[in-house]
């Protein structure tokens, strides 16, 4: 299996291990090394493989909420 290009970023959130994780895009683009872009609404879905899930995007505010399946 591939690896996709936002696999840093899942791992860094598994690896956290809260039960819900606010992460500014900055934040997020430090871990993967390049800008969030508009394929990360396709990418968000992997994350489930983690455990986790893209709960928020806020284009405002340009925060990510990331929350623990239950």
């Amino acid at each position: 299996m591939r690896m996709s290009k936002y696999e840093p970023l899942w791992e860094y959130v598994k690896e956290n291990g809260e039960s819900r994780l606010v992460m500014t895009y900055e934040e997020a683009e430090n871990v993967l090394n390049f800008p969030i872009e508009h394929s990360f609404l396709t990418y968000k879905k992997e994350l489930q493989n983690y455990g986790y899930e893209v709960k928020k995007i806020s284009m405002k505010d340009e925060r990510i909420l990331f929350e623990k399946i239950s």
